[in-house]
């Protein structure tokens, strides 16, 4: 233990008051005027010697009386000081000694200090007789301390199959994709166990020493979701397969779908094909049919000008021939041997061995590879990476490739600039109706009651169309700083971008002059600096 702390005490004599000041032991923490100071204002004593009291405080060994005041005052009682802390999970005591002829302190005498303190709850009577014990004056006592609560747990949801939509297909040593070895989709057998969670813990509350209820930080439940062909547990905490089939997770619900095949092409014989589940032709998708699909669709032949959609991904072996016609639409990535005049847009990432005038966009990264690995015609957009082996053409084509902006910001922000310019233009035409109504109002023509409604009715127009131009206009304005901002976003050309081709990162524009071999091209401010691979 260590030292007593350094403390102060009033002696009353016959020419006046003294302070009695008492050195600290070793490893105890001297007395500080400040509290002397606090401790006779508490007392109502303003008038003394600070001087004298600082002086000794400054050359103090051992014990030393100091005179401070002419005027003898009444006997002091040992007392003690309680402070809470904000949060009232202790209360702190701290003990001063009597002066001359004043009377101790007892149990009662500091259980009613802290009843006065409010304190209701946690007494240790332990600290208190310490107290009473050793008599540590200018000291600190924890006299009571709230009952801790006891934090809870978020619940946890341990999902026994792959979620990670990342994955990309193995790539051969060529450069070209394995589609064999796709592994991308997480298969599960009737039985399986898919998911467990582990219930939250709202774990406990706690008492603070005046007696308020502390509550524990709030923890965040969970609960197993999924759609058909899925049960649970009888205590909800286990979920299992009841098909054969393939499993996937969209928005925390756990889906199981068996998959839909077609063992030749997707034509006339078939119809088109809307499924909840994936889909997995065998043969090709002829021109004018369509494939729409909750889960993932696989192609193992050739897309014609066909319209194929997945709420997850779209793996195509050999590519699509789109004739202009054809449409990808993926909420996750897109795979594709090669992809010629067709549009193309993913959720996700795109990866193919060549483009050749058609429109893709992608939310993620665009990788164009493989022994052939060219981008030639169209627009390519990506919200954060490019890579091609080439781009353009020796004949130069024109072809865009823009990254870092997410092409559903670039798309809302086009359509915002078509939507402001009509509204605008309707509001014009209202602005023409109520002055037309206003100058016959001017010059006293009485309108009819149905000229009234009209009037009342192309006025509120008026004002819904203001609010709908400045909300579009707000949207607007914080799309084009958002994209102004953004300076992500990378092109990579192993190979050769030629004359033609124009680059835009985040609304920066390069326009290619001459031939650039072996570059990236990243955005620095207002410029795009091309650096060597």
């Amino acid at each position: 233990m260590k030292g007593r702390n350094g403390y102060f005490q009033l002696v009353m004599k016959g020419d006046g008051t003294y302070i009695k000041l008492t050195e600290a032991e070793q490893g105890g923490n001297p007395v500080f005027y400040d509290e002397i100071s606090n401790y006779l204002i508490d007392r109502k004593v303003y008038e003394y010697d600070k001087i004298a009291i600082g002086r000794a405080l400054t050359s103090l060994k051992d014990t030393i009386e100091v005179k401070i005041t002419d005027t003898i005052f009444p006997p002091i009682d040992e007392c003690v000081k309680i402070v809470l802390d904000e949060e009232h999970m202790y209360a702190k005591g701290r003990f001063y000694p009597s002066s001359t002829n004043g009377h101790a302190i007892s149990k009662d005498d500091i259980i009613s200090a802290l009843v006065l303190a409010k304190v209701k709850c946690g007494l240790d009577e332990q600290a208190i007789n310490e107290f009473l014990l050793e008599k540590r004056f200018c000291t600190d006592y924890f006299l009571a301390k709230a009952t801790p609560t006891i934090p809870g747990r978020d619940a946890v949801i341990t999902y026994h199959f792959n979620t990670d939509l990342t994955l990309k297909p193995k790539t051969n040593e060529d450069g070209s994709v394995d589609f064999h070895k796709l592994d991308m989709i997480s298969h599960c057998n009737k039985g399986d166990l898919l998911a467990t969670l582990e219930p939250m813990d709202p774990g406990r509350p706690g008492i603070d020493v005046c007696g308020n209820i502390v509550r524990p930080s709030k923890v965040i439940n969970q609960i197993l979701r999924h759609g058909n062909k899925i049960h649970l547990s009888e205590d909800g905490q286990k979920m299992y397969s009841d098909v054969d089939g393939h499993v996937s997770l969209t928005d925390g619900r756990v889906f199981v779908s068996d998959t839909y095949e077609v063992v030749a092409n997707v034509d006339a014989a078939t119809g088109d094909i809307t499924y909840d589940g994936n889909v997995v032709v065998k043969g090709n998708v002829i021109t004018g049919f369509s494939i729409r699909a909750k889960g993932d669709v696989e192609v193992n032949g050739a897309v014609e000008g066909a319209y194929i959609e997945a709420g997850g991904q779209i793996v195509l072996k050999l590519g699509i021939q789109g004739m202009n016609k054809g449409i990808l639409k993926a909420n996750g990535n897109i795979i594709s041997k090669f992809i010629e005049n067709a549009e193309v847009i993913a959720g996700g990432y795109v990866s193919t061995e060549s483009i050749l005038h058609s429109k893709v966009s992608a939310k993620g990264d665009i990788v164009v590879g493989g022994k052939r690995g060219f981008v030639t015609g169209g627009e390519i957009r990506s919200g954060t990476m490019i890579t091609v082996n080439s781009a353009g053409s020796q004949m130069g084509t024109f072809t865009l490739l823009e990254v870092g902006i997410d092409p559903n910001v670039l798309v809302e922000f086009r359509d915002l600039e078509k939507k402001i310019a009509s509204m605008t233009t309707d509001k014009e035409k209202l602005a023409q109706a109520l002055s037309v109504f206003r100058k016959k109002m001017t010059l006293g023509t009485q309108l009819t009651p149905e000229k009234k409604q009209y009037l009342k009715q192309v006025t509120q127009n008026n004002i819904v169309m203001e609010t709908q131009i400045k909300e579009a206009r707000k949207r607007y304005d914080d799309l084009k700083i958002e994209m102004d901002n953004n300076s992500t976003g990378c092109i990579k050309v192993t190979d050769t971008v030629y004359t033609g081709t124009k680059l835009v990162i985040s609304n920066v524009v390069f326009f290619v002059r001459d031939n650039i071999q072996h570059s990236k091209f990243i955005r620095d401010r207002a410029d795009i600096k091309v650096l060597p691979l």
